[in-house]
């Protein structure tokens, strides 16, 4: 299976290149490298991934690499990321996510590229009608980064009905695991970086609210059985389990130890109070199924995260 993982060497799509890589795909990873680190990509390099510099928005750049390299699939990953910032910078995401998919989609009707796996988010819906939130839910989406993977799927499913694409969406909830970075990064990175420093940690709102948190692991088999099964269509991908921010807290306080304070602040603009998936229908069609367990991984971050910190 030749792929090409379009954002490759950031948090998520470095472990789908490795683990790819791994179960003997020929994988190349196209990243602009802006927001990744280093040790991202010598870790592609050891395991002899071709990792090729380029922007997701240049039409020619994109066509040429697909051309030249011939995938079967092709894992559209290149996002920003950070909601707060889509806020104050609306058509830097516009650009970066929405167009850089047009840019794909249009790549791969030129190529002849058969089927694209895109990672969308639960920023999608916006403030849930129900809980929880299966893939019929109104997308009505707060932020501009929000909006800006929701265009990336509209285009992605009008490429499907006018051009025979085969379009696999996954809307990805809080996505967590080893090697996030903090600066954009979700709370529980942010939330280990400070109890380890001894920082308090910041809650904003009352921590009441709930989020449903789901491991870069579980979210890699997700696309792999994505690539491989004969499906298409949207799938959530999540834990399908709510966890309210302070409970979360609370856990890294237990997992860390020692005293480490819990400040609150003002809630964030595009915040929703609460938030969790329904998970049935990945279940069904892609024989998908999270396994790990947060309190278990929390556990393993923070120990990794201690032991890098006294080398």
């Amino acid at each position: 299976m030749r792929s090409i993982i379009i954002g490759g060497a950031g948090f998520i799509g470095y472990h789908l290149s490795i683990g790819f890589s791994r179960r003997g795909f020929d994988v190349l990873v196209f990243d602009s490298l802006e927001r990744c680190s280093v040790e991202n990509v010598t870790g592609l390099k050891e395991v002899s991934v071709e990792v090729i510099r380029g922007d997701a928005r240049s039409f020619s750049g994109v066509l040429d690499v697909f051309k030249k390299f011939k995938p079967d699939v092709v894992i559209h990953l290149a996002a920003f990321i950070d909601v707060n910032e889509s806020f104050r910078k609306p058509l830097v995401y516009f650009r970066n996510n929405a167009l850089g998919t047009a840019v794909v989609a249009e790549a791969c009707r030129r190529a002849g590229v058969e089927k694209v796996v895109y990672a969308s988010s639960a920023a999608v819906y916006g403030e849930p009608k129900y809980l929880p939130i299966d893939e019929e839910h109104p997308t009505e989406p707060l932020s501009p980064y929000g909006l800006s993977k929701l265009v990336g799927e509209l285009v992605l499913k009008q490429y499907a009905r006018n051009y025979g694409l085969e379009v696999v969406i996954l809307r990805l909830f809080n996505v967590y695991g080893p090697g996030q970075n903090p600066a954009y990064a979700g709370v529980i990175s942010r939330f280990i970086e400070r109890a380890i420093e001894g920082k308090p940690l910041i809650i904003y709102g009352d921590g009441l609210q709930t989020r449903d948190f789901v491991h870069v692991g579980d979210v890699a088999e997700a696309f792999y059985k994505a690539i491989v099964g004969n499906v298409t269509g949207v799938f959530n991908i999540a834990s399908g389990k709510p966890v309210r921010i302070i409970d979360l807290a609370n856990m890294v306080k237990e997992i860390v130890g020692g005293k480490v304070r819990i400040r609150y602040a003002p809630p964030r603009r595009g915040d929703v109070r609460h938030s969790y998936a329904c998970i049935e229908k990945a279940r069904k069609e892609l024989k998908w199924e999270p396994k790990k367990e947060l309190k278990v991984e929390l556990k393993k971050m923070i120990m990794e995260k201690k032991s890098v910190r006294h080398m």
